[in-house]
């Protein structure tokens, strides 16, 4: 099936449609968004008026397409909420700091929420929707076309969102400037960008660079230093025994008088004797 809308918020819009209409119709609405049958519409005042082509059936009579008006309009929310709205949006950072480079936060729905609102439709209630054709439900496959034609249109601009609820993006944007923080954003936005230079390659060009005085072969390979001709002898490690001192001369296990670390160190010295090519 080719999805009409890969964003969540028009993909959300479809989850409103397709909850109150029926399965047929849906199918039908989706061959008419996808086989260019609508063939224009407007947006006015927060309402989509869409001419849809029909299809010719001798069997009612119908021998040339015909077209159909079909309109959608999702109420308004009210100057009053939209205040409230654009308070709480201005008091968020990372909310208004999105909405005014022109990108919807995707916790946007979740905003509306915290004020009992939401700017997606949700049921049947959201939804006014009338057509000229003849079939006696509502929505149609006409009214389900130009819905679905409808959620790929916000995925190109998710503003649209906002003028179907009575808050057009430039009005929205001016509204937003005026809070504490849009004003502070506002005049960050506005500050004069660095000017860019046309660069004369896409490619970093090589450059001439003066090269110092070149030392000489047998001065390059020389150290500056002499190194020494004999290195000096180096003083084998001395092992401290720090286990065997560890326990002192009469450890709880030794049970002779004469002294334990004077008997382990005659050992060492016989074991190294014996061994002085090894140790």
């Amino acid at each position: 099936m080719v999805k009409f809308s890969k964003t969540w918020w028009g993909q959300k819009f479809i989850e409103a449609i397709e909850s109150f209409t029926e399965s047929n119709r849906l199918g039908r609405g989706r061959s008419y968004a996808r086989n260019n049958k609508i063939k224009d519409y407007v947006i006015e005042d927060g309402c989509i008026t869409a001419f849809v082509r029909g299809s010719i059936n001798p069997y009612f009579g119908v021998y040339k397409e015909p077209l159909y008006t079909t309109t959608v309009e999702i109420p308004p929310i009210s100057q009053k909420d939209w205040s409230k709205a654009i308070d709480y949006l201005g008091s968020k950072a990372s909310l208004v700091a999105k909405l005014l480079v022109g990108e919807v936060p995707e916790n946007i729905e979740d905003a509306f929420a915290a004020l009992n609102l939401h700017l997606l439709p949700h049921s049947r209630k959201d939804f006014h929707t009338e057509c000229s054709c003849p079939d006696w439900s509502n929505p149609c496959k006409h009214i389900a076309g130009v819905c679905y034609l409808l959620a790929s249109e916000f995925d190109r601009d998710p503003f649209l969102l906002f003028e179907l609820r009575g808050m057009p993006r430039s009005q929205l944007q001016k509204e937003l400037s005026r809070t504490s923080l849009g004003r502070v954003l506002s005049s960050a936005l506005d500050e004069d960008e660095a000017n860019i230079e046309p660069a004369a390659s896409y490619y970093t060009q090589p450059q001439t660079v003066e090269v110092g005085n070149v030392p000489a072969l047998k001065d390059f390979w020389s150290p500056p230093k002499r190194l020494p001709q004999q290195a000096e002898a180096v003083t084998p490690a001395v092992v401290p025994g720090i286990v065997v001192k560890k326990g002192g001369d009469y450890p709880p296990f030794w049970t002779k008088d004469s002294s334990f670390l004077t008997a382990m160190e005659e050992v060492y010295d016989r074991v190294r004797t014996k061994n002085k090519g090894v140790f």
